[in-house]
């Protein structure tokens, strides 16, 4: 089904693809995980974050969040 596209802007695609339309499957190849503190992922064109104090304890009972295996 056709769909309208707004306005997009894309920073930067490493190793991805990008898709505009109609799909039948998409299915990650690769999967990461990071921690991050308040603000750190903060993109965009002008970002202001007002972090007083940021704490990150990380705790990671999952050893599978996204299987990647059978993905072709």
């Amino acid at each position: 089904m056709p769909a309208l596209i707004g306005a997009t802007q894309i920073i930067n695609v490493t190793g991805g693809v990008v898709h505009f339309g109609d799909v039948a499957v998409i299915s990650p190849k690769s999967a990461t995980k990071t921690f991050e503190g308040s603000g750190a992922g903060n993109v965009g064109g002008i970002v202001v974050t007002l972090n007083g104090f940021s704490v990150n304890p990380t705790i990671d009972s999952n050893l599978i969040d996204q299987p990647t295996i059978g993905n072709n």
